[in-house]
């Protein structure tokens, strides 16, 4: 029978490629969502879809509710830049970093992994868009192999336990065009931060939200599928 992976499903197109990227390696999806207290959770309802399109065994939300204890614009509130830089001055903190978030998440995600018996974690973390953020590296993820393989009793028993960021060092560009090559059904993904009701639109699918387009995240999706050169199915 097929290994089992435990896919980190945010709803946005990074993790749904990279969840594509494990279906084409064989492995049998199980799908984890983190409802975090994030301002744009309406990515959840992508994450949902995705789940189902690419085949998962099982997807769970999980509520986690982060803004309690952690800081950063995505939770707690705070004003996000728009002015498409990461940080304010060169090398500075990232508005949109919530405090260790990406290890909270893939220590959930190596708990339900153990239980499961599953050794590898897919998610899709590009090194290239996240320079600020030092719980999204390769040297985060091999260092927190060694963790999990200290601190669990798969572990212990010889598992050796693998973090997987198939767009690693890709562009955005290539990351659509590698997306595309997988069957990813880029109109249920979601990107933006700071999404806003359309008018006369209720709460309850994705397609009644519409992005800002200013974020961070809205202008390099955009910059990815313009350098693809292929046309955004939720742009407008």
């Amino acid at each position: 029978m097929a290994a089992k992976a435990v896919v980190l499903l945010s709803g946005g197109m990074d993790s749904a490629i990279a969840a594509a990227a494990a279906r084409a390696k064989g492995l049998r999806l199980f799908g984890l969502s983190l409802r975090y207290g994030q301002r744009h959770a309406v990515e959840l309802l992508c994450a949902r879809r995705q789940a189902k399109l690419l085949g998962f065994e099982r997807h769970v939300v999980l509520s986690l509710p982060l803004g309690a204890i952690a800081a950063g614009a995505l939770v707690d509130g705070g004003s996000l830049n728009t002015r498409g830089a990461s940080g304010a001055v060169k090398g500075a903190k990232p508005k949109t970093y919530v405090s260790f978030r990406n290890g909270v998440f893939l220590a959930a995600a190596v708990s339900w992994a153990e239980a499961l018996g599953a050794q590898e974690v897919w998610g899709g973390w590009c090194f290239t868009d996240h320079a600020g953020y030092p719980d999204c590296t390769p040297s985060f993820f091999r260092a927190f192999e060694r963790v999990v393989r200290a601190g669990t009793w798969a572990g212990k028993s010889g598992g050796q336990f693998r973090i997987h960021a198939p767009l690693g060092r890709l562009d955005k560009a290539a990351s659509v065009r590698l997306g595309l090559r997988l069957g990813v059904d880029f109109a249920h993904t979601w990107t933006c931060y700071q999404p806003g009701l359309e008018k006369g639109s209720r709460r309850g699918t994705f397609t009644s939200y519409a992005p800002c387009g200013r974020c961070d995240a809205c202008r390099l999706r955009a910059e990815g599928f313009a350098q693809a050169g292929i046309k955004d199915p939720l742009a407008a």
